[in-house]
């Protein structure tokens, strides 16, 4: 293993020591909002033939407003926008210098038609790039007061399970970023590691449908990678928030930044405290013998949850190419919930045989913890760059469980003899390591390489101790064998990949290579069971863009990726909350690869933006989940791998600015899902056709407020035993500026129509099973948030970090 990091060593300091071999151009600058000073991310920043305005080349501006990108020789127009406010011109001749520095490009808000109307914008939320789809929700009305994994529901290509698994054009094993990192907030489902980030502390969200061999392999489905909030104008300044929502639901954050021209240093502390409930039904028939044929179950709970997330951080400027960033960021969390869960057996005749009353309290205690060190030297004005990155994080929990299980017979009668008391604590830890260090360089013939080496080394430990007391003992709890076990897992991963990107007229095409080498290690500590699995891979992708005009582009592209089973799959112990419904991991489970293609087409006029794609996944070792049922009606449900799954969908994207004051996303993907599972059980093979719609509008009312709506609605989802049934919602929300702007109050209602209940059928040769799961979705959420500071010049014009020439405004 040493010799082959030692190659991959030797790769980056071969191409460190490549020297430029000629001159190349460069445009580079930084687009600000007019009025308040503030970048303008994702600006569109376009390079004009003068003779017949045609597209030449262009980019997207950065989070922080600037934006860099390499043109021929030549007089040229560029062009600058964004929806919501007026286009910027100027004239430029690329030639004389290798760099040309247009500053600062200051635009404004359209007032069109409007006169001496003061309209509150509508600001676009949406935008597209060859590889990924990035979402400004900092502007987000309907998710104000909500967590993360409910601002994620509000996107389009995203749906949420009842567990909080994540899902993107109706395709799991979904790789969470958090700031561009993978997460490391150990959880048995997705929604443990985002419910912990308020949708306030949010300022973006990048959806990667099919990734590069830039990024992790891992994340079949692909990759969500949310952008907090961290602001970086000179001077003192911040934002402090509250909210509170119905029923026991309230948040609170402050933000902070202090910037000069060598430092900039941020903080800030978000307050949860919320109470959820959750519901649910079930209906078994099973054609086991000897076992009352129905299963007829019904629960209720609540949870109440508060967390405490502070991060902060400093950005050292030592020079204009030299930066050095540290960070560090904790959180911790108290959740309490009790449940009543009924579960009665029932004859042939729907009549009652007996029936279990299991009452849960539950309590769990957790907290973690990351820090990380960056640094980047912008090498050269042309654009030769070399970043690293170290990063920990550790994460630790203790959630403790008590069941209270009564049993009445056929009369409704309790029999103590067959009453139950159990206690259950499970402890868990984990913590993550990341080390990282990428290179860029550009060539003289507008060709660029990009490489890197990462190392990601992680473990993961979970206990569990199950005491049980009943008649037998005097209702005393001991602990019981069967159900106490421990398990730990390591998991390491060396990675190195190069990418090479470059146009031949309007032909664009990027082809890279990742390589991966995995080791694993499990131990199960009652059996001291040793599970070993190391494996390398490649992983290769491709990218290809034609310009067919002015704003006018397809693209095709190429991946293959990986989806590794987790601690939660591979971990054998049981888990109990539910006697008659177990589940337990499979350690010996493998992981997952897929094979993802993608053609798309993207058209944009002055109001209307079109984006197809056609796309295809192949995917073989499905990481999946399987039900059996025993013949004393206990379900327990495991991971297995599936021979393969193929997807074939198509996804629509439509964003019309229909008046100044009036935009909507709307958002199709008709797929057909096939999966082949016969390997598990003969005959087990399942597929479907179900579709997606989502709509986002957004409508600012002259000199009062601005309104959003937001809906969607998902079809059926395959199984390999029956399929999750359609559901549909829609939120709404106003938001009014207050305070001369300087203030905004915000009121949302999430679900209006209480209909995002999720519900699933399950059936094999042994059983038929429908339940329903319904947490509590419909919020109204009141919101604040109070904007203050900023360095202005003796002018008392807001003043820019970086240094771009006055005379160079625009």
């Amino acid at each position: 293993m040493k010799s082959v990091l030692s190659y991959f060593i030797l790769i980056i300091l071969f191409f460190l020591s490549i020297g430029i071999q000629a001159q190349t151009f460069t445009i580079k600058g930084k687009v600000t909002d007019k009025e308040s000073g503030n970048p303008m991310e994702f600006a569109n920043i376009a390079l004009l033939n003068p003779n017949d305005s045609s597209l030449v080349t262009g980019t997207m501006s950065e989070l922080d407003g600037s934006f860099s990108f390499e043109s021929e020789k030549g007089d040229f127009i560029l062009r600058v926008g964004f929806i919501g406010y007026e286009s910027a011109f100027k004239n430029i001749s690329i030639g004389e210098r290798s760099v040309l520095n247009v500053g600062n490009i200051r635009i404004e808000t359209d007032a069109t038609n409007l006169q001496e109307v003061v309209v509150e914008g509508v600001t676009s939320m949406f935008e597209s790039d060859i590889d990924k789809r990035s979402y400004n929700v900092e502007n987000s009305i309907v998710a104000e007061g909500a967590t993360a994994t409910e601002l994620l529901e509000t996107l389009p290509s995203i749906q949420i399970d009842d567990e909080g698994g994540i899902s993107m054009r109706g395709s799991g094993n979904i790789l969470i970023y958090i700031n561009g990192r993978p997460s490391n907030l150990s959880g048995d489902d997705s929604e443990n590691i985002l419910a912990q980030f308020p949708a306030n502390s949010i300022k973006s969200v990048e959806l990667i449908t099919n990734p590069s061999s830039r990024y992790d392999a891992a994340g079949v489905g692909g990759i969500i990678n949310i952008i907090l909030k961290k602001n970086e104008r000179t001077g003192l300044n911040g934002q402090v928030n509250a909210s509170v929502g119905t029923r026991d639901k309230y948040t609170a954050g402050i933000n902070l930044n202090y910037g000069t021209e060598k430092m900039n240093i941020y903080g800030s502390y978000n307050f949860q405290d919320r109470r959820l409930f959750r519901e649910g039904e079930g209906l078994r028939e099973s054609f086991n013998p000897n076992t009352s044929p129905f299963l007829n179950q019904n629960n209720y709970g609540e949870n109440y949850n508060t967390s405490h997330l502070m991060r902060g951080g400093i950005d050292f400027n030592f020079t204009e190419e030299k930066t050095l960033g540290i960070y560090i960021q904790g959180n911790i969390r108290d959740r309490y919930s009790f449940n009543e869960l009924n579960q009665r057996n029932e004859n042939s005749s729907r009549q009652l045989d007996s029936l279990f009353v299991r009452d849960t309290d539950s309590k769990r205690q957790s907290y973690n913890i990351e820090t990380g060190i960056n640094y980047t030297w912008e090498i050269d004005a042309l654009g030769q760059r070399l970043y690293s990155s170290a990063s920990f994080s550790y994460d630790d929990r203790l959630q403790e469980e008590f069941y209270d299980q009564a049993f009445f017979n056929e009369s409704n009668e309790e029999v103590i003899s067959k009453k139950l008391l159990q206690f259950n604590e499970r402890p868990q830890w984990s913590r993550f390591y990341i080390l990282q260090l990428d290179y860029e360089k550009p060539f003289r013939d507008r060709g660029k390489l990009e490489t890197g080496l990462k190392g990601t080394f992680g473990e993961w430990n979970r206990e569990q101790d199950f005491y049980q007391g009943d008649i037998n003992n005097e209702f005393r709890l001991e602990q019981n064998d069967f159900f106490s076990d421990g398990f730990n897992f390591k998991e390491d991963v060396y990675a190195a990949y190069g990418i090479y990107r470059n146009s031949k007229g309007k032909l664009g095409y990027q082809a890279g290579l990742r390589a991966e080498y995995t080791e694993t290690i499990s131990l199960q500590e009652s059996n001291q069971n040793v599970v070993v699995n190391n494996y390398f891979n490649l992983f290769p992708s491709a990218y290809l863009s034609y310009n067919l005009g002015q704003e006018e582009e397809f693209t095709a592209n190429f991946s293959r990726r990986i989806n590794r089973p987790n601690m939660w799959g591979l971990a054998p112990i049981y888990r109990v909350s539910d006697l008659y419904n177990l589940s337990i991991g499979n350690p010996y489970l493998q992981p997952e690869f897929t094979n993802s293609y993608e053609l798309g087409y993207m058209k944009g006029w002055e109001k209307y933006l079109l984006n197809g794609t056609l796309y295809h996944r192949y995917s073989t070792d499905i990481l999946t989940r399987v039900l059996n049922v025993d013949e004393n009606n206990v379900a327990t449900q495991t991971r297995e791998n599936a021979n393969s799954r193929s997807e074939l969908g198509f996804e629509l994207i439509n964003q019309i600015q229909v008046t100044q004051w009036f935009d909507a996303t709307v958002t199709g993907n008709l797929f057909y899902s096939e999966l082949i599972a016969d390997n598990i059980e003969e005959g087990l093979v399942n597929s479907n056709f179900s579709w997606t719609v989502a709509l986002l509008a957004n409508m600012a009312v002259p000199n009062f407020a601005t309104f959003q709506i937001q809906g969607n609605y998902r079809g059926p989802i395959v199984l390999p035993q029956g399929q999750i049934e359609p559901l549909w919602g829609i939120n709404a929300g106003v938001r009014k500026n207050i305070m001369n702007n300087k203030a905004t109050v915000s009121l949302n209602v999430s679900d209006i129509f209480n209909t995002r209940i999720f519900r699933i059928k399950t059936e094999d040769q042994n059983f038929v099973q429908n339940n329903m799961f319904n947490r509590e979705t419909r919020i109204g959420t009141l919101s604040f948030t109070y904007r203050f500071g900023g360095f202005k010049d003796r002018n008392g014009r807001n003043r820019d970090r970086e240094e771009f020439d006055e005379d160079m405004d625009f």
